[in-house]
């Protein structure tokens, strides 16, 4: 392989220019905002974590995990998510903190796969976690405050699509017992949104026509409470009929909370981890294919870390907003420029503190003695200038 360039970068990765990084922490500040506004308290976790506690817990596949190994010989990972980290620490520095625990976070992710299909190998996500409650109402409250917080990020046209993973294991359960294989492989379907090799795997199986036409049928479970009782005619078993009658109360607590117009019910949805284990959601923006925010109950993981809790919550992929938005332009601060000589120099700099007080972006820059700006493009994107060139301050718009 020949030698890299110097100005050349790994595949996957991005530089930010100045407009685009104010952009993202915008996005980043109004977001965190809101969560807060929720009671959710910010975590900052490291970016590297040990391949056998974080990196194994985490869900990610070995073949997305950057890994590398320090001094030592020890395998550490760079986080690919970042419930995993929150699950320890949770477990470990804040034990004996009671539940339940509202935590927020942003940060940066890495996932090697990623680096296929021109996706990112490096990107943001902005989230919560609501550890300790089991409810309904907590499942509610990440779904909803997804929602209050895609809006804080700008985010206008978007749905939640909410469903569980138990009625789909619970329906396959049933149809397709002593078959994992092919459970998987058409949760694999439904996962990818495959859904035409999703109907060609079911076709493949020499399935009776009623179990046939019942799992097509799951396919069109995609609306309001209506689906609820839809699915509860599909499914008999006691797995399915609880998570059903769980999605029916999540659906009663977001009418309460007036935000069910964002909301539709889809039963295929599954989740991108395995470590979900109830209510999972997706959001969807106009015009871009790929879920801005992903979220779901995961009661399971913290098992690992020594501290058993069900949890819930969901990321904003925040890379995501951020192209969604590229075309919006963005409020720029007011900028000033003050121009000065050596004997206008101290008058200058007073001024620019003084500017620099009230929280205005000043830039100084010294010309020589005779020499003036005056032509405007020299000023472009600064709102004032102010010359202490052979005077005590002349400015102009």
């Amino acid at each position: 392989m020949s030698k890299p360039k110097v100005f050349e970068k790994p595949i996957g990765v991005k530089d930010y220019l100045p407009h685009a990084v104010a952009k993202l922490r915008r996005i980043e500040r109004q977001t965190l905002e809101c969560m807060n506004r929720w009671g959710y308290e910010q975590i900052i976790t490291p970016t590297m974590e040990f391949y056998d506690t974080v990196g194994v817990a985490s869900s990610t596949s070995d073949q997305k995990l950057f890994k590398l190994l320090n001094n030592r010989g020890t395998t550490l990972v760079l986080r690919s998510d970042m419930t995993a980290p929150i699950a320890r620490v949770v477990s470990s520095l804040l034990k004996e903190t009671p539940f339940p625990l509202r935590l927020s976070y942003h940060a940066n992710v890495f996932r090697a796969i990623e680096e296929e299909a021109g996706r990112d190998a490096e990107f943001f996500q902005t989230g919560v976690e609501l550890v300790g409650d089991p409810s309904a109402e907590a499942d509610a409250e990440v779904v909803a405050l997804a929602i209050a917080s895609l809006k804080a990020a700008g985010v206008e046209r978007f749905k939640i699509a909410i469903g569980h993973v138990g009625f789909l294991n619970g329906l396959f359960e049933e149809t397709l017992p002593g078959r994992p294989e092919a459970q998987e492989a058409l949760k694999a379907c439904l996962l990818g949104r495959d859904y035409v090799g999703y109907r060609e795997l079911l076709r493949s199986l020499s399935l009776s026509e009623p179990v046939l036409k019942e799992l097509e049928g799951i396919l069109r479970l995609r609306g309001g409470q209506e689906i609820c009782d839809q699915a509860l005619q599909l499914s008999g078993t006691a797995t399915a009929k609880a998570s059903i009658q769980h999605l029916c109360e999540i659906w009663d607590v977001l009418k309460a909370y007036g935000v069910c117009e964002n909301v539709l019910i889809d039963l295929t949805m599954i989740g991108d981890f395995s470590y979900y284990t109830g209510m999972t959601f997706e959001g969807y923006a106009a015009d871009l294919g790929f879920p801005v925010v992903s979220g779901g109950r995961y009661d399971n993981l913290l098992t690992q870390f020594g501290r058993p809790a069900p949890a819930t919550g969901f990321a904003i992929k925040t890379t995501r907003v951020l192209e969604l938005l590229d075309g919006v332009e963005e409020a720029q601060p007011e900028r000033v420029l003050i121009s000065y000589d050596a004997k206008g120099r101290a008058a200058a700099l007073e001024e620019a503190q003084r500017l620099r007080g009230e929280g205005v972006s000043v830039v100084t820059e010294r010309v020589e003695a005779g020499q003036q700006i005056t032509n405007s493009a020299d000023r472009d994107g600064y709102a004032t200038f102010i010359s202490f060139v052979g005077s005590k301050g002349e400015q102009s718009k």
